[in-house]
């Protein structure tokens, strides 16, 4: 995380920057400086104009991309298309990634793009992973609600690194997302298309 960016309560704002960026102008980054700052590693996410840095992810988090994405693209139907850590456009300071989307597939413009528009996005899932926890707990669902997605999957690394999956719906009314599920073993659900999944296949990945 560069010395000007923004943080979030839990997360270390001591430790030194990993690469220099040029200081921000009055009132962050913009969309936009992640496709041009030279230099920002894989996976930066801009968050409330501050630019955040994906840390070394454990094999939980690995693990538990690889299951739902695959399971994902099998239940998928033709009209949308699955993606794994593609950042989405929100707002002038809001690009936020999340681990996986589900996003309409004539949001898929060419192989050079790097982000979606978020009016695209179906679905958007968020593993919890202990640098970025903050975040992929409460602020980043908070963007995701405000820009109008209706879907969100939160998953929880559960004793013996078995994953527990969330599921929320947003309530326009009062955007925010309200719980639908919580599952530990085998998932099935109608919305936002068909899905199955086991996730205590996780333990033979």
């Amino acid at each position: 995380m560069s010395d000007d960016s923004q943080g979030y309560e839990g997360e270390d704002m001591t430790a030194p920057p990993a690469i220099e960026v040029p200081p921000p102008p009055q009132g962050g980054y913009m969309a936009e400086d992640l496709d041009r700052l030279p230099g920002l590693p894989p996976h930066t996410e801009l968050i409330d104009g501050g630019l955040f840095f994906v840390s070394p992810q454990k094999n939980f988090h690995t693990l538990t991309l690889f299951l739902l994405e695959t399971a994902l693209r099998r239940w998928c139907p033709i009209d949308l298309v699955v993606r794994r850590e593609m950042s989405v456009l929100i707002g002038a300071h809001q690009r936020p990634e999340p681990d996986i989307v589900v996003v309409m597939a004539d949001a898929v413009t060419s192989m050079d793009q790097t982000w979606y528009p978020v009016g695209a996005v179906v679905l958007a899932v968020e593993v919890v992973s202990p640098d970025s926890e903050e975040r992929d707990r409460h602020r980043k669902p908070h963007l995701y609600a405000d820009a109008g997605i209706k879907h969100f999957w939160r998953v929880e690394e559960a004793e013996g690194g078995r994953p527990v999956l969330h599921t929320f719906e947003l309530r326009p009314e009062s955007v925010t997302y309200a719980l639908k599920g919580v599952f530990l073993d085998q998932v099935t659900l109608n919305e936002p298309f068909r899905f199955e999944v086991d996730l205590t296949e996780i333990t033979k990945l």
